[in-house]
């Protein structure tokens, strides 16, 4: 039998890259740290992490406890709603989601649900996909708004037997430009012609999209402005610091700038309702993604 307390032990090791670190969040020394670790490894009998200079390295054993560890935490997590709901009568329904998609996506749905499930009891926390996924894994929340700019379905295969990434409406970037700026009157615009330009950026994730794209053309990266905040990069636009990148959930109307559609190449946001398998169970969890699905962006 595998001790249900090692494995929490072994889970902090994996999220916190290092004995010391997941001490400290356990608020344990680091040598109960690594006992429970050793511990674990000889009721396995196999070698679970590899401690270097740099930090840990899981194992694939190790790898396979860290997602026995998440699954248990979420079991108990839902077990525990299970017994407040019998008490209290309510249903929590726990959100994250990244702040322009919740901004777009969220209200009209949750209006609707609401009509039909009036006993939730909600909670919305805004959270980037690399934080939002990792609390639905956890079981700390039902349901992550999020999204990859890279592939269309981000979840490995291990993460796939937990996970349900339900694609929701495409979120393209377009170009922001002050009004007065000479690209400004154009219908569509290469992003190679704006490289050279001076940027506003509204999330960091926009400037490693931009890097990437800035080293293939050989220009190097000037930024005037950096933010968290499409509709602050917005305004700083319009006041003519710099051009931005901005996804269209987030854009404004404003007669002080003008957006561009960009094109051949374009920067997208693959946007998605990400539930645990066993979540997605529940007719007011199925009833909100089928919302968000049918929701444009």
């Amino acid at each position: 039998m595998i001790d249900t307390s090692r494995l929490r032990v072994l889970h902090q090791v994996a999220l916190q890259g290092s004995f010391s670190r997941a001490a400290a969040a356990l608020r344990i020394t680091p040598s109960a740290v690594s006992q429970q670790v050793a511990a674990l490894e000889r009721s396995v009998g196999a070698t679970v992490v590899i401690r270097t200079s740099r930090g840990v390295t899981l194992t694939d054993a190790g790898r396979l406890l860290v997602e026995a560890a998440e699954a248990v935490t979420a079991e108990l997590t839902t077990t525990r709603q299970r017994i407040d709901r019998l008490v209290g009568g309510r249903t929590p329904l726990r959100i994250a989601t990244f702040g322009s998609g919740g901004r777009a996506l969220l209200p009209a749905a949750l209006t609707r649900l609401l009509a039909v499930h009036p006993a939730l009891e909600l909670t919305v926390l805004q959270r980037e996909p690399e934080d939002s996924l990792p609390l639905l894994r956890q079981g700390a929340v039902d349901l992550a708004l999020a999204y990859s700019f890279d592939e269309p379905q981000p979840l490995t295969p291990g993460e796939q037997r937990r996970l349900v990434w339900t694609p929701l409406p495409d979120d393209p970037m377009y170009a922001v430009l002050p009004r007065s700026h000479p690209l400004a009157a154009r219908a569509r615009l290469d992003l190679a012609e704006l490289v050279d330009q001076r940027w506003v950026l509204g999330c960091l994730k926009t400037e490693s999209q931009l890097r990437r794209h800035a080293a293939r053309v050989g220009i190097e990266l000037d930024i005037a402005a950096s933010t968290t905040d499409y509709f602050f990069a917005q305004a700083l636009v319009r006041a003519g610091v710099g051009v931005s990148l901005i996804p269209r959930v987030a854009l404004e109307e404003s007669p002080e700038q003008e957006v561009v559609e960009l094109g051949p190449y374009r920067p997208v946001r693959h946007v998605a309702a990400v539930t645990t398998r066993r979540g997605l169970a529940a007719p007011h969890l199925a009833l909100l993604v089928e919302l968000l699905a049918a929701s444009g962006t």
